[in-house]
């Protein structure tokens, strides 16, 4: 196998007449957070448990760091850290007992899991709460403290089924502020999470596989599915009705492709690559022009939904 961390081949999971997971093919990178995105039912969470031997494929691979998973479970996951479902946990103990608990099931000796304990409590935010019991903590500190857990024997591959699910707004917006700290933080990290939630894919991750019925749409950089045939659309407000010599100075910026006037706000046409959205601010404000917002057209939304479409 190659050296990418995840490689899913001919993956299928069938139950009686009912095929879940479709002969999937997908590759992971390394040192990637992908995001798994696709509709209810689309075989998400059944390709992430067959990952995670919580359920067995009927035919196919599923290697993970090069071991299949689906011939010798113990040796692909020793590096993996996985949180799927709603985790559970004993009420009575605390984070720091947990995590002890933890850790001496999976062989790490007591100076480790101190150690290790602790960055971890500071990564997820629950240094305040080492302390507490579990018993008393919200939904979203739960998660926390499972992220937390799935973190402890230093994993370099991280698997996630729709981490903010059942999460109100302030513990989706924690989880999602941990899940970027990981991301930005970690140099050896691949991360792969699965979400039906399009604004926390392109929140955190930079690359989507498409999924539905079980196969694999589409997979690339999240900047693909951002633009539509190599382009971007932003609407830039600005103060007052924009003259026609500001918009000629914005057209005439070298990685703009239009500009025009649509009604007080200007429409910009831009390449896909992702910096560019916040190049062009920055021009605009060198070029003296109060803009207060720039709003772009959700690109991956129609992409999304017309892959689903096409394949329905």
């Amino acid at each position: 196998m190659s050296d990418n961390p995840i490689e899913i081949v001919n993956l299928r999971k069938e139950y009686g007449k009912f095929t879940a997971v479709n002969d999937l093919n997908l590759t992971i990178k390394k040192n990637s957070f992908t995001g798994l995105l696709g509709p209810n039912g689309a075989g998400k969470s059944t390709t992430l448990k067959i990952l995670t031997h919580l359920i067995n494929a009927t035919s196919g691979e599923a290697y993970l760091n090069g071991i299949d998973v689906t011939k010798d479970p113990k040796g692909a996951l020793t590096n993996v850290g996985t949180v799927i479902e709603t985790p559970e946990f004993y009420p009575y103990l605390t984070p720091k007992e947990t995590f002890r608990y933890v850790g001496e099931l999976i062989g790490m000796n007591r100076e480790q899991i101190s150690a290790e304990t602790q960055e971890i409590l500071e990564k997820v935010k629950m240094t305040d709460w080492q302390d507490k019991r579990l018993g008393t903590f919200s939904k979203g500190m739960r998660q926390r403290i499972a992220l937390g857990q799935a973190l402890l024997n230093d994993p370099n591959i991280i698997i996630l089924d729709e981490p903010t699910s059942g999460l109100d707004p302030r513990g989706m917006a924690e989880i999602r502020e941990v899940l970027k700290n990981l991301r930005n933080d970690s140099k050896n990290l691949t991360i792969v999470m699965s979400s039906h939630i399009l604004p926390e894919v392109q929140d955190l991750c930079d690359r989507i596989a498409f999924i539905n019925h079980g196969t694999l749409l589409m997979d690339d950089d999240i900047s693909v599915f951002e633009s539509v045939e190599g382009a971007r659309s932003i609407i830039a407000k600005v103060d007052g009705v924009p003259t026609d010599e500001v918009i000629k100075q914005i057209d005439s910026l070298d990685y703009v492709i239009a500009a025009s006037r649509q009604g007080n706000d200007i429409a910009i046409t831009i390449g896909a690559d992702v910096g560019l959205r916040s190049r062009l601010f920055k021009d605009i404000a060198d070029l003296n022009i109060s803009c207060y917002e720039l709003a772009e057209e959700n690109a991956l939304e129609d992409n999304y939904l017309n892959l689903i479409k096409e394949r329905t």
